[in-house]
């Protein structure tokens, strides 16, 4: 994922998840950004759609610098189920 600023370029990797609504959208979000997030018709849209989200997102001083900051590490995600 390309996250730019001004003319300086620089690419990060950042977790995404990704859930298919009941409607057939893809949601997507990005859980290091608090409510960044965004859907698409197609998962390829989707995708595009959240880059466009963070490339925005990152002008803001604080978001760069929580983007400038991030390590990947080992990222795990399971589902559960609960009893309602």
């Amino acid at each position: 994922m390309s996250v730019s600023h001004s003319s300086k370029q620089k690419s990060t990797r950042l977790p995404i998840v990704i859930e298919k609504d009941e409607d057939g959208f893809y949601v997507v979000e990005c859980p290091i950004l608090s409510g960044c997030y965004s859907q698409g018709k197609t998962l390829d849209e989707a995708l595009q759609n959240i880059q466009e989200v963070i490339a925005l997102l990152s002008e803001e001083d604080d978001i760069r610098e929580t983007l400038q900051n991030y390590r990947p590490g080992e990222i795990s995600f399971q589902t559960i189920t609960v009893t309602l």
